[in-house]
């Protein structure tokens, strides 16, 4: 008898476990057909925006890019996916400046997570969506992102050079100050004659108490004291 009811137990589940799965197939026969045409509608194929593809710099209309060659992007990456090459240039105000000479970027080895584009702190990178990356040699997927020439540094308005003369004048002269303070510090200064004898002892005393004249008089007395007794012992 147990045997009999444990057949029909399973089959009663199996019936329902083969209607649970012809209802998921059924739902095939009435859901819309998408049916890619690729490569025929490249120019619209729908891509989503999260998508990673390629690292790309950014480039503004003028034709320029935030990169400032930290190496931020370089050090994070966990492939060493980038290279970067940078070159010192001098501004106009005579100062050293890093700029970008070569962004090189292996797309070969890249694993797209992202860590260069979230960890750069100027925002000079994203990734495009653009997927047809295929190519035939592996050397074809080494590019070099920098692909615009190097916007010239921006001329000086005369209101920078004027501040910057200005600057500059303040600076020399705070120099020529500070050099005239520390000569003067350094001198020695003369000895102040008192009418009689001091010793170097004496002398130091009242370097001790210069600031203060009621003691330095009364200083001097005894100096002047000892001094005439020391010229009446001879």
């Amino acid at each position: 008898m147990g045997s009999v009811k444990e057949y029909f137990s399973n089959l009663g589940s199996g019936f329902a476990t083969l209607v649970k799965g012809m209802a998921v197939t059924g739902k095939e026969f009435v859901t819309p057909k998408i049916t890619e045409e690729y490569p025929d509608n490249r120019d619209n194929l729908p891509v989503a925006d999260r998508f990673r593809a390629i690292l790309k710099l950014k480039y503004d209309d003028q034709g320029r890019h935030k990169c400032i060659v930290c190496g931020t992007c370089e050090r994070v990456c966990p492939n060493h996916t980038i290279t970067l090459q940078g070159k010192t240039v001098e501004t106009w105000d005579g100062k050293k400046k890093k700029k970008l000479d070569k962004y090189i970027y292996d797309l070969g080895s890249c694993t797209f997570c992202q860590l260069c584009v979230v960890n750069c702190p100027t925002d000079a990178l994203e990734f495009s969506n653009d997927f047809e990356q295929a190519v035939f040699t592996r050397s074809k997927l080494v590019k070099q992102l920098n692909y615009l020439p190097e916007q010239e540094e921006p001329k000086p308005t005369p209101e920078q050079i004027a501040r910057f003369e200005a600057e500059k004048a303040a600076k020399l002269e705070a120099a020529r100050k500070a050099a005239e303070a520390r000569k003067t510090a350094e001198a020695k200064p003369a000895e102040e004659d008192y009418g009689f004898e001091i010793d170097e002892k004496g002398r130091a005393a009242l370097e001790k108490v210069a600031g203060d004249p009621e003691k330095k008089a009364k200083l001097l007395a005894v100096l002047k004291a000892k001094a005439e007794k020391a010229s009446g012992a001879k």
